[in-house]
């Protein structure tokens, strides 16, 4: 086996890539979850029910420690560091029951990453047995994993004995090729942990990794979307009209665009059968449901129910969603859509970008962090910048990835598109959150090319051009100006939020072409 479990002794049992059926049985016997009334596996995280960004390092040795863009977000940590905590982690789970699910990151066969996960929880092998790429059986019986992710929720480090900022630690060491995460039951870690190295390996490869969820429509076009959490990128790709390639992370090669995962993992508060039909009917047996609230008699989840957390989640394979696209692969990127939750409400619901303007929205990846996608985040939206629509999970310098989108659209001729999924007619607390029937109709004509000649006007703070109409929206809306009761607030919050903008892009000023500068709002 990898050298993460080397030297481990024989564990009370392990249980080697289970059924999703026997993980079910095995994480309600061992009471680690409940089964609700539709058959999901339902869980709680406990006080961590989002990242603990943090808590995550990288182990600084060889050739990665060259290559990592270093600072708050990729913070490094002594080899000697992570090795201690990995052998208290092996002595931890040695009399203790391990499941072991073996799986791919990258639908395609050139560039994907073998993977074993090691966890002590029977829940968070099914969440790996469904998030992961599944190997065939054939595959399954030769499969030496390059990376081994190790998942020890119960072991708590010590941080004035392990060198860590809490009881909380996810390690990652791209040179051995190792991930522990330890003193967290959040699941989202295991993921995100495996996305943050593809981010590394794959530009070395050629590839641009990303996150953004992809589709494909009846004619063969791909699109893109681009978001953080909470912006719409699984709720506006899961679309009933266009096959799903994805839902949050991929890549694009030279061969086109291809998946990353084998399921969805899906914020589901507020989740209704009505607005979103595919993701509601996909949460059934087998996929698994965190933080929810759930009436202990009738078994019925209240997905409207945020008392444990609003990151609530559900994750299920790509097949439990109707049209998908076994292969995970499709051609190359025809539309990219980056969305935002504006929680200014001030950013008009969709804009056309030019290709100056696309790189200076990537590298700027505005939106609002909702509540609880991370650990220590209040309870409100609160506005900020990051950078590609994935700062947390890239190691390498931003320029990696922004310049090679800009290569791709061009080499591609793909059209580019900054949607609001946050606030109209006022910032959050005083406007309403975009209606999901509007941001559906304007990414529909987006996809299918009805807006390429559909006269725009020019936004004279944010420099954006946005259509005057779009069929079957009401042209109000487009004019976010005009949907504010108060015209002279609605400029006061604008030019607040470009001076935002302008701040934020100071970073990348001198090392961009000064058309890509002048692409953003105007501070003044």
């Amino acid at each position: 086996m990898a050298q993460a479990m080397a030297g481990m002794k024989s564990s009370k049992k392990v249980h080697l890539n289970p059924s999703p059926s026997a993980l079910i049985e095995l994480a309600i016997a061992r009471g680690e979850a409940l089964l609700s009334h539709d058959g999901a596996v339902v869980t709680n995280t406990g006080r961590r029910t989002g990242r603990s960004p943090n808590d995550r390092f990288f182990v600084s040795h060889g050739d990665s420690a060259k290559r990592i863009h270093w600072g708050q977000t990729n913070q490094p940590v002594e080899p000697r560091v992570f090795d201690a905590l990995l052998d208290r982690v092996r002595d931890h789970l040695e009399e203790r029951e391990l499941f072991l699910v073996d799986g791919y990151v990258g639908a395609d066969p050139n560039h994907r990453i073998k993977l074993r996960v090691v966890s002590e929880l029977a829940w968070h092998a099914l969440f790996a047995r469904q998030l992961f790429r599944r190997p065939t059986p054939e595959e399954m019986d030769n499969l030496e994993p390059d990376f081994v992710v190790v998942s020890a929720p119960t072991f708590e480090a010590v941080p004035a004995r392990d060198e860590t900022n809490s009881d909380a630690f996810i390690g990652i060491d791209l040179e051995r090729k190792q991930v522990l995460v330890c003193g967290t039951h959040y699941a989202g870690e295991i993921k995100k942990s495996m996305f943050t190295s593809a981010n590394y390996l794959l530009p070395l490869q050629g590839v641009l990794p990303m996150h953004c969820s992809a589709n494909v429509g009846a004619g063969g076009d791909v699109a893109l979307f681009f978001g953080l959490s909470g912006t719409g990128k699984t709720t506006l790709s899961a679309d009933p009209e266009r096959r799903l390639i994805g839902d949050d992370e991929h890549g694009w090669s030279d061969s086109g665009i291809f998946n990353f995962e084998g399921g969805c993992y899906a914020k589901c508060i507020n989740l209704s059968e009505e607005k979103e039909p595919q993701i509601w009917r996909a949460i059934r047996f087998a996929s698994v449901v965190e933080n929810v609230v759930m009436d202990p008699v009738t078994r019925i989840v209240d997905f409207e129910d945020a008392t444990l957390t609003e990151n609530t989640r559900a994750a299920y394979p790509l097949d439990f969603i109707p049209g998908f696209i076994p292969a995970g692969r499709a051609g190359h990127a025809d539309t990219i859509l980056f969305l935002t939750a504006d929680a200014f409400g001030v950013l008009p619901p969709l804009s056309r970008l030019s290709p100056e303007g696309a790189m200076y929205h990537f590298l700027s990846g505005f939106t609002s962090k909702l509540a609880g996608t991370e650990a220590g985040l209040g309870t409100e939206p609160e506005a900020t910048f990051s950078t590609c629509f994935g700062a947390p999970f890239l190691p390498l310098n931003p320029g990696t990835y922004a310049r090679m989108l800009g290569e791709r659209i061009a080499r591609h001729k793909a059209r580019v598109f900054l949607v609001n999924t946050g606030w109209t007619g006022g910032a959050y607390g005083v406007g309403r959150r975009m209606d999901l029937d509007v941001t559906r109709g304007l990414v529909r004509a987006a996809t299918s090319g009805a807006l390429d000649e559909v006269e725009t006007r020019r936004h004279p703070i944010f420099n954006l051009d946005v259509p005057v109409s779009c069929e079957g929206v009401p042209d109000g809306i487009l004019d976010p100006q005009s949907t504010w009761p108060d015209a002279d607030a609605y400029e006061e919050q604008a030019r607040d939020l470009a001076r935002m903008f302008a701040a934020n892009f100071e970073t990348f000023k001198d090392s961009v072409p000064p058309e890509v500068v002048k692409a953003g709002p105007a501070a003044d």
